[in-house]
Protein backbone atom coordinates (compact mmCIF):
# COMPACT_ATOMS: atom_id res chain seq x y z
CA UNK A 1 0.00 0.00 0.00
CA UNK A 2 1.44 3.45 -0.80
CA UNK A 3 1.52 6.67 1.34
CA UNK A 4 2.49 10.09 1.36
CA UNK A 5 6.07 10.75 1.48
CA UNK A 6 5.12 12.97 4.61
CA UNK A 7 3.54 10.19 6.38
CA UNK A 8 5.21 8.54 8.78
CA UNK A 9 4.44 4.54 8.58
CA UNK A 10 1.82 3.01 11.31
CA UNK A 11 1.44 -0.47 12.09
CA UNK A 12 -2.28 -0.20 13.73
CA UNK A 13 -4.64 -2.29 12.53
CA UNK A 14 -6.39 -0.70 9.23
CA UNK A 15 -10.32 -0.74 10.07
CA UNK A 16 -11.93 1.59 12.60
CA UNK A 17 -15.68 2.46 12.57
CA UNK A 18 -16.11 5.95 14.73
CA UNK A 19 -19.81 5.98 16.43
CA UNK A 20 -21.52 8.87 16.55
CA UNK A 21 -20.53 11.01 13.61
CA UNK A 22 -23.17 12.45 11.03
CA UNK A 23 -21.43 9.35 8.44
CA UNK A 24 -19.25 6.33 8.95
CA UNK A 25 -15.77 6.74 9.37
CA UNK A 26 -14.06 3.70 8.15
CA UNK A 27 -9.75 4.04 8.93
CA UNK A 28 -9.14 2.26 5.62
CA UNK A 29 -5.33 2.63 5.10
CA UNK A 30 -3.33 3.03 8.21
CA UNK A 31 -0.87 0.09 7.56
CA UNK A 32 2.67 0.43 6.64
CA UNK A 33 4.50 -0.13 3.23
CA UNK A 34 6.22 -2.95 4.89
CA UNK A 35 3.17 -4.44 6.30
CA UNK A 36 1.89 -4.81 2.79
CA UNK A 37 4.86 -5.56 0.71
CA UNK A 38 4.44 -8.56 -1.35
CA UNK A 39 6.37 -11.63 -0.57
CA UNK A 40 7.84 -11.95 -3.88
CA UNK A 41 7.40 -9.96 -7.38
CA UNK A 42 4.48 -12.01 -8.55
CA UNK A 43 2.56 -11.57 -5.04
CA UNK A 44 -0.44 -9.50 -4.89
CA UNK A 45 0.10 -8.90 -1.52
CA UNK A 46 1.07 -10.67 1.83
CA UNK A 47 -0.44 -9.28 4.93
CA UNK A 48 -4.01 -9.73 5.64
CA UNK A 49 -4.80 -6.55 6.62
CA UNK A 50 -8.49 -6.65 6.77
CA UNK A 51 -10.59 -9.20 7.99
CA UNK A 52 -12.62 -11.39 5.39
CA UNK A 53 -14.76 -14.17 6.65
CA UNK A 54 -17.70 -16.14 5.25
CA UNK A 55 -20.30 -14.24 7.23
CA UNK A 56 -22.03 -12.03 4.77
CA UNK A 57 -22.58 -9.14 7.28
CA UNK A 58 -18.60 -9.30 8.91
CA UNK A 59 -16.62 -6.16 8.96
CA UNK A 60 -20.03 -4.22 6.76
CA UNK A 61 -21.60 -1.38 7.16
CA UNK A 62 -24.58 0.07 6.01
CA UNK A 63 -24.00 3.70 5.97
CA UNK A 64 -20.27 3.08 3.78
CA UNK A 65 -22.69 1.30 0.99
CA UNK A 66 -24.18 4.81 0.54
CA UNK A 67 -20.82 6.11 -1.13
CA UNK A 68 -21.38 3.83 -4.25
CA UNK A 69 -22.79 6.31 -6.59
CA UNK A 70 -24.52 4.06 -9.19
CA UNK A 71 -24.70 6.69 -12.16
CA UNK A 72 -25.10 5.08 -14.93
CA UNK A 73 -23.67 7.79 -16.98
CA UNK A 74 -20.45 7.73 -14.78
CA UNK A 75 -17.42 8.05 -16.86
CA UNK A 76 -14.72 6.68 -14.40
CA UNK A 77 -17.27 3.22 -13.97
CA UNK A 78 -17.30 -0.27 -14.66
CA UNK A 79 -20.35 -2.52 -15.21
CA UNK A 80 -24.47 -2.39 -14.65
CA UNK A 81 -25.65 0.43 -12.45
CA UNK A 82 -27.55 -1.92 -10.99
CA UNK A 83 -25.10 -5.07 -10.36
CA UNK A 84 -25.50 -6.38 -6.91
CA UNK A 85 -22.21 -5.58 -5.69
CA UNK A 86 -20.19 -2.42 -6.22
CA UNK A 87 -16.62 -2.19 -5.70
CA UNK A 88 -15.20 1.31 -4.81
CA UNK A 89 -11.47 1.79 -5.54
CA UNK A 90 -9.64 5.15 -3.86
CA UNK A 91 -6.79 5.25 -6.00
CA UNK A 92 -3.59 7.30 -7.02
CA UNK A 93 -1.50 6.62 -10.27
CA UNK A 94 1.61 7.30 -9.11
CA UNK A 95 0.96 4.48 -6.26
CA UNK A 96 3.27 1.32 -6.89
CA UNK A 97 0.64 -0.79 -5.02
CA UNK A 98 -2.59 0.59 -7.43
CA UNK A 99 -0.65 -0.48 -10.02
CA UNK A 100 -0.26 -3.90 -9.14
CA UNK A 101 -4.27 -4.05 -8.29
CA UNK A 102 -4.83 -2.53 -11.99
CA UNK A 103 -2.47 -5.08 -13.59
CA UNK A 104 -2.59 -8.34 -11.49
CA UNK A 105 -6.34 -8.27 -9.40
CA UNK A 106 -8.65 -6.09 -11.21
CA UNK A 107 -8.38 -7.82 -14.65
CA UNK A 108 -9.55 -11.38 -13.26
CA UNK A 109 -12.48 -9.41 -11.21
CA UNK A 110 -13.77 -7.85 -14.16
CA UNK A 111 -14.02 -11.35 -16.45
CA UNK A 112 -15.55 -13.12 -13.50
CA UNK A 113 -17.65 -10.29 -12.10
CA UNK A 114 -18.15 -7.68 -14.09
CA UNK A 115 -18.80 -9.48 -16.93
CA UNK A 116 -21.34 -11.83 -15.58
CA UNK A 117 -23.29 -8.66 -14.22
CA UNK A 118 -22.52 -9.15 -10.38
CA UNK A 119 -20.27 -6.39 -9.85
CA UNK A 120 -19.72 -2.21 -10.38
CA UNK A 121 -16.17 -0.98 -10.08
CA UNK A 122 -16.29 2.86 -9.36
CA UNK A 123 -13.34 4.85 -9.55
CA UNK A 124 -12.40 7.40 -7.29
CA UNK A 125 -9.28 10.01 -7.94
CA UNK A 126 -7.52 10.12 -4.51
CA UNK A 127 -4.31 12.33 -5.01
CA UNK A 128 -1.79 11.98 -2.42
CA UNK A 129 1.57 12.10 -4.25
CA UNK A 130 1.41 15.78 -4.80
CA UNK A 131 1.29 17.74 -8.00
CA UNK A 132 1.90 15.04 -10.66
CA UNK A 133 -0.63 12.68 -8.54
CA UNK A 134 -2.97 15.89 -9.54
CA UNK A 135 -2.17 16.40 -12.56
CA UNK A 136 -2.67 12.85 -14.17
CA UNK A 137 -6.01 12.36 -12.03
CA UNK A 138 -7.12 15.22 -14.07
CA UNK A 139 -6.11 13.77 -17.23
CA UNK A 140 -7.72 10.49 -16.61
CA UNK A 141 -11.21 12.37 -15.90
CA UNK A 142 -10.31 14.66 -19.29
CA UNK A 143 -9.88 11.44 -20.82
CA UNK A 144 -13.17 9.82 -19.70
CA UNK A 145 -14.75 12.94 -21.27
CA UNK A 146 -14.64 11.09 -23.97
CA UNK A 147 -14.85 7.60 -23.56
CA UNK A 148 -11.62 6.58 -23.01
CA UNK A 149 -10.92 6.01 -19.31
CA UNK A 150 -10.13 2.92 -18.64
CA UNK A 151 -8.01 2.96 -21.86
CA UNK A 152 -6.14 5.83 -20.05
CA UNK A 153 -6.41 3.69 -16.67
CA UNK A 154 -4.34 0.10 -18.66
CA UNK A 155 -2.04 2.85 -20.13
CA UNK A 156 -1.29 4.80 -17.13
CA UNK A 157 -0.70 1.40 -14.91
CA UNK A 158 1.16 -0.30 -17.12
CA UNK A 159 4.45 -1.78 -15.93
CA UNK A 160 6.96 0.82 -15.55
CA UNK A 161 4.86 3.77 -17.17
CA UNK A 162 4.80 6.02 -13.32
CA UNK A 163 8.67 5.73 -13.70
CA UNK A 164 8.37 8.10 -16.75
CA UNK A 165 6.74 10.71 -15.08
CA UNK A 166 2.97 12.33 -15.29
CA UNK A 167 4.42 16.23 -17.01
CA UNK A 168 2.37 17.45 -19.75
CA UNK A 169 4.16 15.65 -23.10
CA UNK A 170 3.42 12.49 -20.78
CA UNK A 171 -0.05 12.47 -20.23
CA UNK A 172 -0.79 13.92 -24.14
CA UNK A 173 1.26 10.70 -25.31
CA UNK A 174 -0.90 8.39 -22.47
CA UNK A 175 -3.89 10.05 -23.82
CA UNK A 176 -2.78 9.33 -27.34
CA UNK A 177 -2.46 6.00 -26.63
CA UNK A 178 -5.48 5.75 -24.97
CA UNK A 179 -7.07 6.36 -28.45
CA UNK A 180 -8.45 9.26 -27.01
CA UNK A 181 -9.81 10.99 -30.49
CA UNK A 182 -9.57 15.11 -29.85
CA UNK A 183 -6.33 15.83 -28.54
CA UNK A 184 -6.44 19.23 -28.11
CA UNK A 185 -9.83 19.00 -26.16
CA UNK A 186 -8.15 16.84 -23.79
CA UNK A 187 -5.36 19.30 -22.81
CA UNK A 188 -8.53 21.73 -22.31
CA UNK A 189 -10.69 19.56 -20.16
CA UNK A 190 -7.20 18.19 -18.12
CA UNK A 191 -6.57 21.64 -17.27
CA UNK A 192 -10.50 22.81 -16.45
CA UNK A 193 -12.56 23.92 -13.50
CA UNK A 194 -14.83 20.91 -14.09
CA UNK A 195 -11.55 18.44 -14.01
CA UNK A 196 -10.49 19.90 -10.74
CA UNK A 197 -13.75 19.86 -8.76
CA UNK A 198 -14.07 16.25 -10.02
CA UNK A 199 -11.18 15.45 -8.31
CA UNK A 200 -11.82 17.40 -5.37
CA UNK A 201 -14.70 15.73 -5.09
CA UNK A 202 -13.65 12.12 -4.90
CA UNK A 203 -10.73 13.44 -3.04
CA UNK A 204 -13.15 15.04 -0.31
CA UNK A 205 -15.00 11.65 -0.19
CA UNK A 206 -11.93 9.47 0.89
CA UNK A 207 -10.83 11.69 3.32
CA UNK A 208 -14.33 11.71 4.86
CA UNK A 209 -13.86 7.86 4.65
CA UNK A 210 -10.90 8.19 6.61
CA UNK A 211 -8.26 6.64 4.14
CA UNK A 212 -5.14 8.02 4.13
CA UNK A 213 -3.47 5.89 1.66
CA UNK A 214 -3.61 4.10 -1.30
CA UNK A 215 -4.98 1.76 -2.76
CA UNK A 216 -8.25 1.37 -0.44
CA UNK A 217 -11.83 -0.12 -1.15
CA UNK A 218 -14.83 -0.24 -0.50
CA UNK A 219 -17.49 -3.61 -0.81
CA UNK A 220 -20.62 -3.15 -0.62
CA UNK A 221 -19.67 -1.16 2.95
CA UNK A 222 -16.96 -3.81 3.76
CA UNK A 223 -13.62 -1.61 4.00
CA UNK A 224 -10.56 -3.33 2.31
CA UNK A 225 -7.41 -1.96 2.47
CA UNK A 226 -4.12 -2.78 0.43
CA UNK A 227 -3.08 -4.40 -2.43
CA UNK A 228 -4.84 -7.76 -1.32
CA UNK A 229 -4.50 -11.22 -2.53
CA UNK A 230 -7.05 -11.64 -5.47
CA UNK A 231 -8.82 -14.32 -2.42
CA UNK A 232 -9.28 -11.47 -0.55
CA UNK A 233 -11.64 -9.74 -3.24
CA UNK A 234 -13.31 -12.57 -4.55
CA UNK A 235 -14.37 -13.43 -1.05
CA UNK A 236 -15.50 -10.23 -0.23
CA UNK A 237 -17.44 -10.05 -3.70
CA UNK A 238 -19.03 -13.38 -3.04
CA UNK A 239 -20.52 -12.61 0.07
CA UNK A 240 -21.74 -8.93 -0.55
CA UNK A 241 -23.74 -11.16 -3.54
CA UNK A 242 -25.18 -13.77 -1.49
CA UNK A 243 -26.20 -10.67 0.89
CA UNK A 244 -27.61 -8.84 -1.84
CA UNK A 245 -29.75 -12.05 -3.23
CA UNK A 246 -30.96 -13.17 0.29
CA UNK A 247 -33.89 -10.49 0.62
CA UNK A 248 -34.90 -11.71 -2.80
CA UNK A 249 -34.84 -15.43 -1.89
CA UNK A 250 -36.57 -14.66 1.42
CA UNK A 251 -39.91 -13.36 -0.90
CA UNK A 252 -39.40 -15.87 -3.66
CA UNK A 253 -39.98 -18.52 -0.47
CA UNK A 254 -42.56 -16.98 1.06
CA UNK A 255 -44.51 -16.26 -2.27
CA UNK A 256 -43.83 -20.41 -2.67
CA UNK A 257 -46.07 -21.07 0.28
Amino acid sequence: MSKPASTSASRSKPIAIVAGVAVAAALLGVVSYTATKPSSPGASGSSAVAEVSADPQAGVYAELEKYARRDASDKLALGRADAPVVLIEYADFKCGYCGKFARDTEPALIEKYVEDGTLRIEWRNFPIFGEESEAVARASWAAGQQDRFWQFHKAAYAEGAKEKGFGTERLAALAKEAGVPDLGRFAKDSGSEAAREAVRKDQEQGYELGASSTPSFLVNGRPIAGAQPLETFTEAIEAAAESASAPKKAAEGKAGR
